[in-house]
């Protein structure tokens, strides 16, 4: 049986590699880290993350939270990781990276039936299955042989990383530990906070916003993610822009005060030992030395060192719904499948879910049988609907929402008029039943 080739070891790829190895087939992953570096990773590890360590909420009746349960009924073995790689995040499912990664790296080289290659891919390998799982930092090699396959030009967007702090370098008689609200999974304090003044803030702006940037060729011409915007990108939108922003002292309290802040930044912490923080929300794209001057005006991190500054790269995706099917394969060529943010999705999860779908579907294609779609009443199907449906002439990545989920019928959405929660509930229970009738008719397809 000829091995199918899974190009890209991260989260999508690694994820669509294990779940073809668990179906019985032979895979070929590609991943040209660390002979070929790209602009964001630091390591040859599988699935690194790079801009964040939170794959997003994971409290019931939230759309991410559907999102892994899915993926945890599903199998995934990158779920399993980050349950094994968790660090504090309140209601969010936040990761140790460094061990993330070891333990997706370890899964992967376990399985026999997956063969890593350490080299750069520069052509899709002909008369083959294939998953492009290459990521939004797809080399330019790749992308232009993506191009002549198409027919259709590659889509960019701009994408930042937050900064990380030397936990021991924080001023902790000003900084407070607490979640919004007093909210966390386990009932502990798992973000530090930095509380402003109003003339803090005020000083803390307008630095912000005179403070020089990194050389912005090409920048004009290629727009931002607006899910993750630059703080600096932020505040030229509006003085209070950031206060409602990654700034929000919603749900806290400063105990020296006895009051909510005027502002915050949340500090999260970035790995087992709690020998970092990463500042949430305050990705990037100043010049280093203008970072540490102007970061350095928050309170309690006035004499922060810096184990990483924010930076910014350019991401790669396809115009997919002019170019693949539900089942995330090309429609002009059925054997060659795309996987994570290069199809135009954003978000971790969001990889990780179109990897394990690319890999489901690739497998049947494996055995002569046509792929099948999952439900649309489910987020992994709703997330491949958009993919394949979404308008073509105007198509952004997207995270997965409940927007993206069908719609209620009218006798619900009245029924349900005033009450958010219990509507969440009945998407999200509507949702899980169609991913267990979806197993049980193709049980061969997610047998693990």
């Amino acid at each position: 049986m000829m091995p199918v080739h899974v190009i890209g070891g991260g989260l999508a790829g690694s994820e669509a590699a294990y779940q073809l190895a668990r179906s019985g087939h032979r895979v070929v992953l590609h991943e040209m880290r660390p002979q070929t570096p790209t602009p964001a990773h630091h390591s040859g590890l599988l699935a690194e993350l790079v801009c964040s360590n939170s794959l997003k909420s994971d409290q019931p009746g939230t759309a991410p939270w559907l999102l892994k349960e899915e993926l945890r009924r599903l199998g995934s073995v990158l779920v399993e990781a980050a349950a094994r790689a968790r660090v504090p995040g309140g209601h969010a499912l936040t990761v140790d990276r460094e061990i993330f990664a070891a333990e997706v790296t370890r899964a992967i080289e376990q399985e026999p039936a997956i063969e890593i290659h350490r080299q750069e891919v520069t052509e899709i390998p002909a008369g083959s299955i294939v998953i492009v799982a290459t990521g939004p930092l797809t080399s330019d090699a790749l992308a232009a042989a993506i191009v002549e396959l198409t027919g259709s030009e590659r889509l960019f967007f701009y994408d930042s990383i937050s900064p990380i702090v030397e936990a021991d370098t924080i001023d902790y008689s000003v900084v407070f530990r607490a979640s919004r609200y007093g909210k966390s999974l386990d009932g502990t304090e798992d973000y530090l906070n930095c509380p402003f003044t109003g003339e803090q803030y005020e000083r803390f702006f307008e630095a912000l916003v005179a403070a020089e940037q990194h050389s912005s060729h090409g920048v004009d011409e290629t727009p931002y993610f607006e899910a993750c915007l630059p703080i600096e990108e932020l505040a030229r939108r509006g003085r209070d822009t950031l206060r409602f922003g990654p700034m929000k002292p919603v749900g806290l309290i400063d105990p020296r005060t006895g009051r909510p802040p005027y502002a915050v930044v949340q500090l999260r912490q970035e790995n087992l030992r709690a020998d970092s923080y990463n500042l949430v929300g305050f990705q990037n794209h100043l010049k280093y030395g203008e970072q540490r001057r102007v970061l350095q005006l928050t309170p309690g991190l006035e004499a922060a060192e810096f184990t990483r500054f924010g930076q910014i790269h350019r991401n790669t995706y396809i115009n997919a719904p002019a170019l693949l099917e539900p089942t995330l394969n090309l429609r002009s060529h059925p054997h060659i499948f795309f996987a994570g943010q290069i199809s135009g999705v954003e978000g971790y999860v969001e990889a990780i879910a179109t990897g394990l779908m690319a890999g489901l579907h690739a497998a049947r294609v494996a055995e002569g049988k046509p792929p099948a779609p999952l439900p649309r009443a489910t987020a992994h199907g709703s997330l491949a609907h958009y993919i394949s449906a979404a308008d073509s002439r105007n198509y952004q990545p997207a995270n997965i929402t409940f927007d993206l989920l069908p719609a209620l019928t009218e006798g619900d959405r009245r029924r349900l008029a005033h009450d958010k929660a219990a509507r969440r509930e009945l998407q999200c229970r509507r949702a899980l039943e169609a991913l267990e009738s979806y197993r049980a008719e193709y049980q061969a397809v997610c047998a693990h």
